[in-house]
């Protein structure tokens, strides 16, 4: 049934099938099983009629159907839903989007997006989750992870913990007294963790059950 096949895999092209098929039904169906979608997914350009041939046998021909995919790129699902809560919210701001393999990159730029970073960025936290949710959504097979900043607070807030980490860390040194941080996110903790990790004094590990869960730093004997 399928004599041709053009898939092209590179972000925002389109992809496209050629299938021949008795009936542009048939076709459709075909499509759908062979892309794992549904037909709201699709559109069909009918390249070739089919045709029935004398007496319905000699000469029949069947019909060539060009399937197109316009479901959206995850990047763009993901980039879209933010916009769409920034304007919910009427937020002046610019969203940026970018992919390195399985990880999408969501950036935030503008003075009026700062108050969706919150506490110690709690509020950021639940844009990011809500964003990966909406992406399970359309696609429940997803293995993208999604990473949502504005006006590059991660990465000044991973460097203020790390300078706190060390902090601590000399602190624990010095006295050689347990330290308990206060509750961080799985993120936060694995800052921590790796800015202490070979230091020669002290050690980490975490306690608790999220989101009650911290580091300890503790001297090592």
């Amino acid at each position: 049934m399928k004599n041709q096949e053009n898939l092209t895999s590179m972000q925002h092209q389109k992809k496209t099938i050629e299938i021949k098929s008795k009936t542009k039904e048939e076709a459709v169906k075909e499509a759908l099983k062979e892309l794992g979608l549904e037909e709201k997914d699709i559109e069909v350009n009918v390249i070739q009629n089919p045709s029935k041939g004398f007496l319905g046998l000699i000469g029949a021909k069947e019909g060539i159907y060009e399937i197109t995919v316009i479901k959206k790129e995850e990047i763009e699902i993901a980039k879209e839903f933010v916009e769409s809560m920034l304007l919910k919210s009427k937020i002046n701001a610019k969203v940026n989007a970018t992919q390195e393999r399985n990880l999408i990159k969501i950036s935030i730029e503008g003075k009026e997006a700062a108050c969706l970073i919150g506490r110690r960025g709690e509020t950021l936290d639940a844009v990011q989750f809500l964003t990966g949710l909406a992406l399970n959504k359309i696609n429940k097979d997803s293995h993208m992870r999604v990473i949502v900043d504005i006006e590059n607070y991660r990465s000044k807030r991973e460097q203020s913990l790390i300078r706190y980490a060390r902090k601590v860390a000399r602190e624990v040194a010095k006295t050689r007294r347990t330290k308990k941080l206060d509750y961080m996110n799985p993120y936060e903790r694995r800052i921590i963790h790796s800015a202490l990790q070979n230091d020669k004094y002290v050690i980490t590990c975490s306690e608790g059950t999220d989101p009650y869960r911290r580091v300890v730093i503790e001297y090592k004997r």
